[in-house]
């Protein structure tokens, strides 16, 4: 476990009651949130307190559970949908060692961001939940586990695969890589109640 994940959130101070208040907005008990998204109810509750940072793909499988966006999940304040979304607007944000920029309208039905993964970080989180990503490598390279499948991307080098599909993400470069992602969010929370844990597969928030 990383040093960002051991401690109570100092850079994401509005994640945990916004964690709490929109569980609650989309009438979810903590134990089927926490087992929509892969977690153990114990790890939820710690978010939701600001013991644990949660990652990125933990804010991720939470927003699509919510039927929200990760700019509400910060409690980032939803204006005007613009169409255009200028460079100098783009601030980045910080989540489990990864770093992204919201790089689309808040309050679509798809969300796009920019993202930089770092070596090394989450390269061991598999995620399986309804919808579909889109992404594209910018810089450096991109290890990508679809199934029982490695690819290693390269810059311009793409994929759009079905989200049901176990999948993980990781640099496969000590440099990390940038990538431009697009997801789909859930519309409605209990699309995803069925859905437990990849088996066979590792889930993220059961680690100590």
């Amino acid at each position: 476990m990383s040093s960002s994940e051991s401690g109570p959130v100092e850079d994401l101070p509005a994640v945990a009651p916004q964690l709490r208040a929109l569980r609650r907005r989309a009438f979810l008990t903590l134990e089927v949130a926490a087992r929509a998204a892969g977690l153990s109810p114990a790890h939820l509750s710690r978010l939701e307190t600001g013991q644990r940072q949660p990652s990125l793909p933990m804010l991720l499988a939470l927003a699509r559970i919510y039927g929200t966006t990760v700019s509400e999940l910060l409690g980032e304040t939803v204006g005007d949908r613009d169409a255009v979304v200028r460079a100098a607007d783009m601030e980045p944000t910080g989540a489990g060692g990864w770093t992204y920029w919201q790089a689309g309208a808040a309050g679509r039905a798809m969300q796009a961001l920019r993202v930089r993964v770092p070596y090394g970080s989450q390269g061991d989180v598999v995620r399986v939940h309804p919808g579909e990503e889109w992404l594209y490598v910018l810089k450096g390279r991109l290890r990508l586990r679809l199934g029982d499948t490695t690819h290693v991307l390269e810059p311009g080098d793409s994929a759009h695969f079905d989200s049901l599909t176990p999948h993980r993400l990781a640099a496969a470069d000590h440099d990390a890589a940038e990538l431009l992602f697009l997801h789909t969010l859930l519309q409605s929370p209990a699309a995803t109640l069925c859905l437990g844990p990849a088996t066979g597969h590792p889930t993220m928030g059961d680690t100590p």
